[in-house]
């Protein structure tokens, strides 16, 4: 059963992916009321692509796919924090195993 959630106006909610084990964040989608259902529903992330204008299963194609172990919402019930086992090897569709892997320089002053 989904709790009550704070959608944005278009009926998104952001969805931070996070390793069950090492706690790594892996990546950042979006999911809608739909997306959601999915990914309750078969145990595996589904997000809304806003780019493609379509649902996705993270994997579909890569075969590296995120296996749901916990998903938790914040106090302001308007982001998921999903944990997931990362099957394959990485989330990023650059190879990577996390969407995060570049950063910023501090300036020095």
């Amino acid at each position: 059963m989904i709790p009550k959630l704070k959608f944005n106006d278009k009926g998104l909610i952001p969805a931070i992916i996070q390793d069950a084990e090492s706690n790594e964040v892996l990546m950042m989608a979006y999911m809608d009321k739909v997306a959601l259902e999915k990914t309750l529903d078969t145990g595996f992330t589904h997000f809304w692509s806003r780019s493609r204008q379509k649902y996705w299963m993270k994997g579909e194609t890569s075969g590296h796919v995120q296996e749901v172990k916990e998903i938790l919402y914040d106090c302001d019930e308007d982001t998921l924090l999903v944990k997931v086992k990362q099957h394959g090897s990485g989330a990023c569709h650059t190879g990577n195993r996390t969407c995060f892997f570049r950063s910023i320089d501090k300036k020095k002053k």
